[in-house]
């Protein structure tokens, strides 16, 4: 199944010569930028987890420009389901323009624990966390939930269950 992470996008979107990391540079200035060019992620995460108005300068720079890269993905894919990995899908209230929403969630203080696992301190985990909507509350909100707190088994067979439910709905809306 093709699949696109915003993620990813916002690596591309870094790198040097870009419309996205010259707007983040005259935004937060040249000194956010490494010396080949990128923008210094490590940086810039320090300036706008710590201050939500930068934050939101920095969502307003990046978020048009991944939606676009998202929008150009599907307009070219010819499978009919794909995955779309938005880690803020409804903090940008974008989830209306997918069929399905699906979140996968775990408790908060395994999230902290993955966030710090993956080398954050233990403080810029909270803060991250903080800037995004709850996990439960986003659970809440969407078509379909895998809880991550188990096995790799068990989370692979909430989605295939999920997989089954999509295209068995894809299949009697064809009919």
């Amino acid at each position: 199944m093709p699949t696109i992470d915003a993620d990813a996008i916002v690596h591309d979107l870094f790198e040097p010569d870009t419309a996205v990391t010259q707007a983040v540079a005259l935004e937060f200035g040249g000194a956010i930028l490494r010396d080949d060019g990128r923008v210094d992620r490590a940086m810039l995460a320090a300036k706008v987890f710590s201050d939500e108005k930068a934050r939101l300068r920095l969502e307003a720079i990046v978020h048009p420009a991944v939606y676009e890269r998202l929008r150009q993905w599907f307009a070219v894919s010819s499978r009919p389901l794909g995955v779309a990995s938005i880690p803020l899908l409804y903090e940008t209230r974008r989830e209306g323009d997918f069929d399905a929403v699906i979140v996968t969630a775990c408790g908060a203080n395994q999230q902290l624990e993955r966030l710090i696992a993956r080398g954050l301190s233990e403080k810029d985990a909270r803060l991250r966390m903080a800037a995004q909507m709850p996990a439960d509350e986003k659970a809440r909100k969407a078509d379909y939930v895998i809880r991550t707190g188990g096995t790799m088994a068990e989370t692979s067979a909430q989605l295939d269950e999920i997989l089954s439910a999509l295209r068995l709905k894809m299949s009697s809306q064809g009919s």
